[in-house]
Parts: C-alpha cells; sequence; structure tokens
C-alpha cells in the first residue's frame, strides 16, 4: 500500500476528531501526557501507567510518542519496535480523554502511518478481554484480531481501572496494510454480523455466554466490566473466570477473535 495513502488516511481522522497529531520527545510536553495517562487511569499519585522519563526513552530508543492536541494533550500513544525477527512494532499505551470524539482512532492511524514508514508490517499490543468497547475498537474499527490469551498478564494492578481483578488480556494484532486495516481506515469496516438465535452456555449474570453459528464461535462480555467491577466485585470475577475458560481453549483450537458486536458478543472464527 502507499504511503501517501496511508498517511492521508491519517491526515483525515485527525481532522475529523479536530485534533493535531505530532511525536512528542521533549520531557516537560511529555510530562503532561504521563500526566493525562494518570488521569484516564484513574492511578494514585506516584503511580502513572507510563511516566514522562520512561516515554522520553521510548521516544529516544527509535519509538514513538503520538500525542494528540486540541487545547493541550486530549490522547497519546506510545510505541516501540518488537524483535527484529517480527517486523512489528508494540504499542505500549494508547488513551484519550474522551472516547467518543475519534480521538483514539485518529492517533492508531497515526502509529501506523509511522510504522509503515520504518517497513513495519504489523503491530502488537494488549488489552482485557471484558471490556466491550475496547474489543470492538480494535477488531472492528481498526480491523485488528486476537489469537492469544494471556492470564494475569501483569499482576495485580493498583490502579482506579483494573483495582482488585486479574488483568488478563488478549494479544491484538493488526497488519498494518492488510485489507481489513485498509477498509477500517476508509471507514468501512468489516462489521461481526448477526448472532445465532440460540445459545449453548449461561454468564455468570444468567444470560447466554456462548453460541455456535457453523464455524463460528460467540462469546459474550458485560456491557461495563468497569461498573460491574466498582459494584459487584465477585460478579466481575466469575465474568472473568467464565470467558476465560470460553477463550483460552477456543484459542488454543486455532479460533481467532475478529470481531465484537455492539451488545458485547466477540465473533471468533477458525485461522485461515
Amino acid at each position: 500500500m502507499a504511503l501517501d495513502v496511508v498517511g492521508k488516511q491519517a491526515e483525515a481522522a485527525a481532522e475529523a476528531a479536530g485534533v493535531c497529531i505530532e511525536p512528542v520527545e521533549d520531557p516537560r510536553r511529555l510530562l503532561a501526557v504521563a500526566e493525562m495517562f494518570a488521569e484516564v487511569w484513574a492511578s494514585p499519585p506516584g503511580q502513572d501507567p507510563l511516566a514522562a522519563d520512561v516515554l522520553r526513552a521510548v521516544a529516544h530508543a527509535g519509538g514513538a510518542v503520538h500525542v494528540a492536541f486540541r487545547d493541550g494533550p486530549v490522547g497519546a500513544a506510545a510505541a516501540c519496535f518488537g524483535p527484529p525477527a517480527s517486523g512489528a512494532v508494540y504499542s505500549l499505551i494508547a488513551a484519550a480523554r474522551s472516547s467518543d470524539k475519534g480521538t483514539g482512532f485518529a492517533l492508531k492511524l497515526a502509529q501506523r502511518a509511522w510504522a509503515l514508514g520504518h517497513g513495519v508490517s504489523s503491530m502488537m499490543w494488549t488489552f482485557d478481554p471484558l471490556v466491550s468497547r475496547n474489543a470492538r475498537f480494535n477488531l472492528v474499527k481498526l480491523g485488528a484480531v486476537a489469537s492469544e490469551y494471556l492470564i494475569d498478564f501483569y499482576g495485580p494492578l493498583g490502579d482506579g481501572v483494573n483495582d482488585g481483578d486479574e488483568t488478563d488480556r488478549l494479544t491484538a494484532v493488526w497488519p498494518l496494510a492488510g485489507h481489513r486495516a485498509h477498509r477500517a481506515a476508509e471507514g468501512r469496516p468489516e462489521q461481526p454480523g448477526n448472532l445465532p438465535p440460540t445459545s449453548d452456555r449461561a454468564a455468570p449474570d444468567g444470560g447466554p455466554l456462548t453460541a455456535r453459528s457453523g464455524d463460528v464461535l460467540w462469546c459474550r462480555v458485560p456491557s461495563d466490566i468497569v461498573a460491574v467491577r466498582r459494584n459487584d466485585p465477585a460478579l466481575a470475577a466469575c465474568w472473568r473466570v467464565a470467558v476465560r475458560e470460553v477463550l483460552v481453549p477456543a484459542l488454543a483450537e486455532g479460533y481467532v477473535a475478529t470481531g465484537m458486536t455492539r451488545d458485547g458478543w466477540y465473533r471468533l472464527e477458525v485461522a485461515g
């Protein structure tokens, strides 16, 4: 794919979001970025998700910290290069103050343009499988897929988002020049399709957990796991185990998560 096309897609996304996106290396400006990350994750003082000195080191080592500005930083994403043989970059962190203005999408397209400009073919990052909004953003809005489930990946985290829960993660893999990524960047993402009419397993809330349609497996997650953690930690823990017990064996059998419906159902297909 021509780099000028990718660059124009990124520019269009930034314009639609009403932001200016640029790579930042200055430590004073990165301090404001680190403070924004801490605000988004509701982190206690001194426990920034990624401190300014670490962000500075990422940029100095050849990575990039892309920052979206609109009267100050409103979003940012940091990435570094993976192992030489992988041909990939790893997105360490990404966040936006608001999830409904297109800032996150614009940041990811800026990262994509930067990575492809450095000869990289894919990008990886992790996300909580129970957060349906993030799953839909990654798998549908961007066109990534997920084929790896990591149990309690970070260990305990004491921020205001993950506190009290195990940190299971799915690994998102984003082929940057693939047709799914291109369609998504053009605003034409592949949708997960329709659920079958019946389910075959109950979820912790009494509703359906899984369903099958031919070779497609579906798995439901809560509409707002952060609220569930806050209001009923025991129920949140049950959701963690229930979804883990579906996704771990499914991915081991060769399934790949390729979509997420608006009402919280993963679509998993056999890879290949």
